[in-house]
């Protein structure tokens, strides 16, 4: 019983050697639990030399792993976010190209349009004019301004039809641009389907 006592003392000691013994930082333990592997690994050769040696060249050989894989995981880390850089980059080019398009275009139809406008009010006007003059006098001067009247109206309806014919266009560009909006969104799809 006795002997049993004095072993149950010793074992707090030994517990407590051994976690005095323990090192303070991790980076010691990993260096301690390498160096055990390596003995084990090395514990066949016939002398301590050829331990040490042995010892040392699975050391540096595992150092050396250690040091490639991280440099390659690190890499591979390095080229996903350039990847990932490059393509939200495309992605936000193309939508702010698509914005200015579609804005530039709606500028020019508003201003085609109040165009338009104006023509056919001035229109209007010298058509009232005009048959204002035939119903009044039938003089020399009436004449000279209803020429002159066809004459401006003449040059209104070639204007008018101009004007619609750059709205013709702009519907044109207006569908183009929806259409370059369509392409645009099916590149992103594909970009990020790559990316992924």
């Amino acid at each position: 019983m006795s002997s049993l006592l004095s072993h149950n003392k010793d074992q707090p000691r030994i517990r407590k050697s051994l976690s005095d013994s323990c090192p303070a930082s991790s980076a010691a333990a990993t260096k301690s639990l390498r160096h055990e592997r390596l003995s084990r690994l090395g514990s066949s050769g016939p002398t301590d030399v050829f331990n040490d040696t042995s010892t040392n060249h699975a050391e540096s050989y595992f150092l050396r792993r250690e040091n490639r894989l991280s440099a390659r995981k690190k890499a591979e880390e390095e080229t996903m976010n350039n990847d990932y850089k490059k393509f939200s980059t495309l992605g936000l080019h193309l939508w702010i190209l698509k914005k200015q398009m579609y804005e530039k275009a709606l500028a020019t139809n508003q201003r085609l349009k109040s165009r338009l406008e104006t023509s056919k009010q001035e229109l209007t006007m010298i058509q009232e004019q005009l048959q204002r003059a035939q119903n009044g006098t039938s003089s020399d001067c009436a004449s000279n301004m209803l020429e002159a009247e066809k004459k401006a109206s003449w040059s209104l309806k070639k204007m008018i039809s101009d004007m619609e014919e750059q709205l013709k266009v702009k519907a044109e560009l207006k569908t183009e641009n929806q259409r370059l909006k369509d392409e645009n969104g099916a590149l992103i799809r594909v970009i990020t389907k790559l990316s992924k």
